[in-house]
């Protein structure tokens, strides 16, 4: 072959790239493609979060201008102030933090306790239990609220913050036992011979060396619970008649009623109070948002 032939191949293949091989202007220009659609879905479904966002500093006249405007003409910033002084808000907020810790504490304590017997011990008929306790996730809650209500009835409880914390230190829920024995099986029973050979019994080893290594799990259940407490409306409404018991999630209703009645409109406020009332979801949410996505891959429920 001869020196002008080589080196037409040698340029032909400093030319066109091998196959496989990615060029650095088509890496940026995909990641640039990946990023803008990214964004444009993060924009469209935060639109109407935002929307509520600006509609809270709005007046009660500019939130039925059509077509409707993004931004107010004038922020009112106390409209803050009058979302809480207006409504025992300040007392909506204390109840429902107040409900929220107990019953997350209820739920975390006694799903960890039952789902380490479904993980670590072994009891005849303990698989056919926990499909029973799996198999709960698909009865809807319609089909026991009558007897549950009966039943809280019967022992005293309405109007009572009992129905919406006792009921999480009875297994916390099967999601929350599945979630954690899931991530239990992944840590090896190794640890556990070791700490009982040095004489540790069962909950020695679940204190000293099950929950430490669990903490992702443990973070990820808690997110679950706090939201899922914070915002419930459906067990207050059914459970609650007292304004000064309220949370949060009826206290809201309250500017939808005196409006309603023929009351001024307080939608303004309305918007203003339901923010409020996201900030602490907000905020647990990326202070553990590592935690929780850690917990959700290496407990085994990932899609």
């Amino acid at each position: 072959m001869s020196l002008t032939s080589e080196s037409r191949q040698a340029e032909r293949a400093i030319a066109v790239p091998a196959r496989g091989v990615r060029v650095p202007g088509r890496v940026a220009a995909s990641r640039l493609l990946t990023y803008g659609l990214v964004t444009v879905l993060a924009l469209a479904f935060m639109g109407p979060f935002l929307f509520a966002f600006t509609t809270s500093f709005k007046s009660p006249y500019e939130i039925f201008v059509f077509p409707p405007r993004f931004f107010p003409a004038e922020w009112r910033w106390w409209n803050y102030r009058d979302a809480w002084t207006q409504a025992p808000f300040a007392l909506f907020f204390r109840n429902t933090i107040i409900i929220t810790v107990l019953a997350m504490t209820g739920q975390i304590v006694s799903a960890t306790l039952v789902a380490y017997g479904f993980a670590r011990f072994h009891f005849p008929g303990r698989d056919a239990l926990f499909i029973l306790v799996i198999g709960t996730l698909i009865l809807p809650v319609e089909v026991t609220i009558i007897p549950t209500f009966l039943m809280f009835k019967y022992l005293g409880w309405l109007d009572t913050w009992y129905p919406l914390i006792v009921p999480s230190y009875f297994g916390g829920g099967a999601f929350s036992i599945f979630l954690l024995r899931q991530f239990f099986l992944t840590l090896p029973r190794d640890m556990d011979e070791a700490a009982e050979i040095d004489g540790a019994g069962s909950f020695r080893i679940l204190w000293t060396i099950i929950a430490p290594l669990s903490k992702p799990a443990l973070a990820t259940l808690a997110i679950f619970s706090f939201i899922g407490h914070w915002n419930d409306f459906f067990g207050p409404l059914i459970y609650l008649s007292t304004t000064e018991r309220f949370t949060i999630s009826l206290g809201l209703r309250f500017y939808q009623q005196v409006a309603t009645a023929g009351g001024p409109a307080r939608e303004h406020l309305l918007m203003a109070a339901s923010f409020t009332a996201t900030l602490p979801i907000i905020v647990i949410f990326f202070v553990f948002q590592r935690q929780f996505v850690q917990g959700i891959v290496l407990s085994g429920i990932k899609g």
